[in-house]
């Protein structure tokens, strides 16, 4: 065999460069099988007994409650994680003050159940000069002197090291300046990295109903694991009590209750010395043994210099704390009851290449290299002798990153084509099996720059894991999107054969089978940042899904068996942070802030390495492919959540709460004024100012109202000074609502031409039908007739602000998120009134529901998995002018209504060809039958769907008992308007429906509609009377 060092210069012989050292963790180069109980070596056990700082438990007073005393007292307190830091430079007591005051700060105020911190989480960089003996007792000594402010009169356990970064955030605060005014993007917490540079971080938990118990391990106190053979005559029946002292949990401290062993097994969190390495994986099996259904994280001890020595802190109130400082071993912690850790690991390595299997192990090949039958049989089990490309899972790969590719930019087919042929041919000479040093070399050639630059520095194969991949993606970062976990384990070869290119890893960490798949990788930046980020989309899929690994436990079928998180621990290792991702530190903690807003505590620090299964909870246990073992050049993410449905504490929220409380009444008497200040202008204006309040308003022989478009009388001039404007000689007054309505509205589009004149809305909307880039108008009737085919009412909700007659339909008018509440519903489509003179609207309100609308359907369809359809917009407002038409056209429209009331015959048939013209479908809403008759002189496919309304257009009040569109419904007008258009046309009501009862109930003159030929309604005040959030019910009850 021969050393890293000659594998580099045999990359240099085939053609590489200059090369730069890479380190990574010592056990990496050295292991036994964590798992491979089928190779077991024995040794005598030691005789002498681990150091245990305690095994008290941390619950109440140091007792723990059972459910039933927790039921009993209303055990309400939350779990909680609270961390602060401090940059002081030049003090670590100063620092330690800071660090503690501040996470202090963000706990809840102790209570009689609680007045002792359960747990402390200590991580400081080893750049101060202070001994580090003073960190135990200064941090308890700040708990202690704050009790009075806080409540809390000590700590009962604590853990931690020093290292080469430190991890820490700060909780948000109602009092903090906030970064941004939307309570959509507050995050409970800001993180913080400090990488090479004085920083402590200091997070303290409480932890109702959990066991706690905290240990420290020497070197020498470790068996070499046997599978339980050896040490089921030394210690123990089972050979597992051995493993349970070191941990401080064997059967004095009462840990393997029979109602619940092997059902419950701890949580570990490890933090070991590096020279605890060449032990760890004896402990990490032993503990595995011991506990199988155990968790294991954490990460090793480092230090910001080679030159200084990583120190461990252990600590437990009541435990033997004479030396809570060690230089060596493994301190940790375990948790047992009321508590679920989720953990994932990011590998940060980028696959190049094809993917091969491996034809020929070091077991098939000759002996002789100066080593033992043993040594050698176990070499040779992790050694690939030569390996094949496997074609079908290379293609499959490449079909999907070539997917990719093409959603990301717009390749010309040729260069696609010339590109995908460059690969075939390269592929074919990797059809004959080779040695994997000169396959290297090949894929090298390859690749860029710095890539080829890290491979002559190291060699990293990544070996497919175990369990079915029937169903899995085989893309890493899409598989890892969809929480499957990872396809690959990426090791780093230790050794590299000079005569036949066989590489080897380190010894016993493997054991490689021929026919098992594999994939050369390298370390980038920018790949393990789209890891990262994949990996916690993964995560918050299972997350939202509910199926995480350990999250299946609840006694509520109903509800979703995750709790929030309520902390999280980032553990990356020395050569990720700023020297992995470049740009400013923060980059993996600011990744966690994101997609975990609402945690309110992220702490860690940067590790040696870290230790634990490379998916963790979110994919699983897959074989013995997710082993606990010990990972360089990797990043791990721990997150926190209780098992129990306890409430969660937000230190922003507490805060907020209680400024929110104080004005709470000031806010609602002001909005309530507003309200009513508004109501009354609306009803002034649609009873006084619009309409005569004591003569009829005038109507022609048919019946139907006469209304006149606005007289503008230019006055007479009036100087004064060398100002000069003009004085009416003659004000006009209004004879009905409608009128008066009609008016306003001429004013309205009037100030609007002088802004933008029609010429240029004309062009802009003719710009924007030929943009491809810019929305286009949906079909808005198709999806209301597909609603419809089986029989059933359809219900179109309408959102608007104000009714004339009634005021004020809602306190809080939120248009988006009343339209993503009816598109979460099924909403086939959506009206959405935008007049401003009576109903409160805007033109904004169009465009506001279209993207509502369509980031609610965008939602839906990827919580789902189904496609969800974006319902279309109707735009329902007084239309006058084809100038409205293309300003609702632009706006986002792809539908508009026409009042017939308020149009002559020969502004119905402009409109509807103008309309036509720019793609938006037209709704005709009529209050009689002459209006209807109007309506049948168009010619078929004007009217898309006809609106039969309850409304006085004299008064714009309703009709309160619904008779006037029942009497449409059977009038001989409406069966000529079938004839003429077809009886396809949908017949739609609007007007208090929802709101009208009949036989009892508003259910009933539903009914009454569907029964004689409504095909549905659009309805906006019966919504409106309802909650918000219960709305979106009320398209299914009204449905029929």
């Amino acid at each position: 065999m021969m050393s890293s060092h000659v594998l580099t210069l045999l990359f240099l012989l085939l053609g590489g460069g200059t090369t730069t050292a890479f380190q990574q963790p010592q056990s990496l180069l050295r292991s036994k099988s964590i798992f491979n109980n089928n190779y077991f070596l024995t040794t005598k056990v030691t005789s002498k007994t681990a150091t245990t700082c305690s095994t008290t438990r941390s619950i109440i007073s140091s007792t723990k409650l059972s459910a039933e005393e927790s039921s009993s007292i209303n055990d309400t307190r939350p779990q909680v994680f609270a961390t602060g830091y401090s940059t002081n430079p030049t003090s670590l007591t100063t620092a330690i003050e800071e660090a503690t005051t501040a996470a202090l700060a963000s706990l809840p105020t102790a209570t009689d159940l609680q007045y002792k911190i359960d747990l402390a989480i200590v991580s400081t960089s080893s750049l101060y000069d202070e001994p580090m003996s003073s960190i135990v007792p200064n941090i308890i000594k700040v708990i202690e002197a704050s009790s009075g402010l806080y409540g809390y009169t000590g700590l009962n356990h604590l853990v931690g090291c020093t290292a080469g970064g430190v991890i820490g955030s700060r909780a948000t605060t109602a009092n903090a300046s906030s970064e941004s005014s939307s309570d959509d993007n507050k995050r409970e917490c800001s993180p913080y990295e400090a990488e090479a540079s004085p920083a402590i971080s200091v997070t303290l938990a409480l932890l109702p109903n959990v066991d706690i118990t905290t240990f420290h391990v020497d070197k020498e106190d470790v068996p070499e694991f046997d599978g339980g053979l050896f040490q089921q005559e030394f210690g123990g029946s089972d050979g597992t009590e051995v493993w349970k002292r070191l941990v401080g949990l064997g059967s004095s401290s009462n840990d393997d209750d029979a109602s619940d062993k092997d059902s419950n097994d701890p949580i570990f969190m490890m933090i070991p010395s590096p020279a605890f390495q060449n032990n760890l994986d004896d402990f990490l099996s032993g503990l595995q043994y011991a506990y199988p259904n155990g968790q294991t994280f954490g990460g090793i001890a480092s230090t910001v210099s080679s030159l200084s020595r990583a120190r461990l802190f252990c600590y437990s109130d009541g435990g033997n704390n004479s030396g809570n400082v060690h230089g060596n071993g493994c301190v940790g912690v375990s948790f047992k009851g009321d508590i679920q850790v989720d953990t994932m690991i990011s590998q940060g390595a980028k696959p190049v290449g094809g993917v091969y299997r491996v034809v020929a192990t070091g077991r098939n090949g000759p002996g002789g290299r100066g080593m033992t039958t043993a040594e050698e049989d176990e070499a040779g089990r992790s050694t690939i002798g030569a390996i094949v490309l496997d074609e079908a899972a290379t293609a499959e790969e490449e079909q999907m990153m070539e997917e990719e590719e093409e959603d990301e930019n717009d390749e010309p087919m040729d260069e696609k084509e010339a590109k995908q042929a460059s690969l075939a041919a390269e592929y074919a000479k990797s059809r004959i099996p080779k040695p994997p040093l000169a396959e290297a070399n090949f894929v090298m050639r390859r690749l860029s720059d710095d890539d080829q630059a890290f491979m002559r520095r190291a060699l990293l194969i990544g070996l497919e894991r175990g369990g079915s991949l029937v169903g899995r993606t085989p893309n890493e970062l899409a598989r890892l999107a969809k929480g499957e976990g990872h396809r690959f384990t990426v090791r780093q070869v230790a050794s590299a054969g000079m005569k036949d290119g066989s590489v080897t890893f380190p010894l016993g960490s493997v054991d490689i089978d021929i026919g098992a798949r594999c994939r050369f990788f390298v370390r980038d930046g920018e790949f393990a940042k789209k890891e990262a980020k994949a990996l916690w989309m993964g995560y918050k899929k299972k997350e939202l899904e509910g199926s995480l690994f350990g999250g299946m436990e609840s006694d509520d079928e109903e509800s979703p068996s995750l709790n929030p998180p309520t902390g999280c621990l980032v553990l990356p290792t020395l050569d990720r942070g700023v020297k992995l991702y470049g740009g400013k530190p923060g980059y993996e903690s600011g990744l966690v802030s994101e997609f975990l807003p609402n945690v309110p505590s992220i702490s860690g620090f940067f590790a040696n390495g870290v230790l634990g299964k490379l998916d963790g909870t979110i994919a699983g246990n897959v074989g013995v492919s997710n082993e606990n073992m010990l990972h360089g050049s990797s990043s791990q993410y721990v997150v926190f959540r209780s098992k129990t449905k306890r409430p969660i504490y937000s230190p922003y929220q507490a805060q907020q709460d209680a400024i929110n409380a104080a004005a709470a009444k000031a806010e609602a008497d002001a909005a309530d004024q507003e309200l009513a200040a508004e109501d009354e202008k609306r009803s002034k204006m649609s009873k006084s100012s619009f309409g005569s309040e004591n003569e009829a308003a005038p109507r022609s022989e048919n019946g139907e109202l006469i209304v006149k478009r606005r007289e503008v009388h230019s006055g007479r001039a009036l100087s004064v000074s060398t100002v000069e404007w003009s004085v009416a000689e003659k004000t006009a007054k209004p004879t009905s609502v409608l009128e008066g309505y009609m008016w306003e509205k001429e004013t309205q589009v009037d100030r609007l031409r002088e802004r933008t004149p029609l010429a240029l809305l004309m062009t802009n909307c003719k710009a924007a039908m030929s943009d491809p880039t810019k929305p286009r108008p949906r079909d808005w009737i198709g999806p209301v007739k597909q609603a419809g085919s089986n029989g059933k009412f359809v219900i179109i909700p309408e959102c608007k602000r104000m009714e004339p007659a009634t005021g004020s339909l809602r306190k809080r008018f939120d248009v988006s998120k009343l339209v993503k509440q009816l598109t979460v519903a099924g909403a086939s489509a959506i009206s959405v009134n935008s007049d401003g003179v009576l109903f409160g609207g805007t033109m904004e309100d169009i465009t506001t529901a279209r993207e509502a609308s369509n980031a609610a359907a965008v939602a839906q369809s990827l919580d789902s998995g189904d496609g969800v359809v974006a319902p279309p917009i109707l735009a329902s407002d007084l239309l006058l002018y084809p100038y409205q038409l293309y300003k609702f056209r632009l706006a986002g429209a792809d539908a508009v209504n026409l009042v017939v009331g308020a149009l002559e015959s020969k502004d119905l048939l402009y409109l509807t060809k103008i309309a036509t013209t720019i793609q938006l479908q037209v709704l005709a809403s009529v209050t009689s039958e002459v209006q209807i008759e109007m309506l049948t002189k168009l010619g078929p496919g004007s009217i898309h769907a006809l609106v039969l309304s309850n409304r006085e257009l004299e008064t714009f009040d309703f009709d309160g008992g619904g008779e006037q569109a029942l009497s449409l419904l059977k009038s001989e007008a409406l069966k000529a308007f079938r004839e003429k258009h077809g009886s396809d046309v949908p017949i739609l009501v609007e007007g208090r429906v929802g709101l009208i009862e009949r036989d009892g109930d508003n259910v009933g003159y539903i009914k009454a509609l569907k029964e004689n030929g409504a095909f549905g309604a659009i309805i906006g005040g019966g919504i409106a009377a309802i909650n918000d959030d219960s709305a979106a019910q009320s398209l299914t009850s009204w449905a029929m």
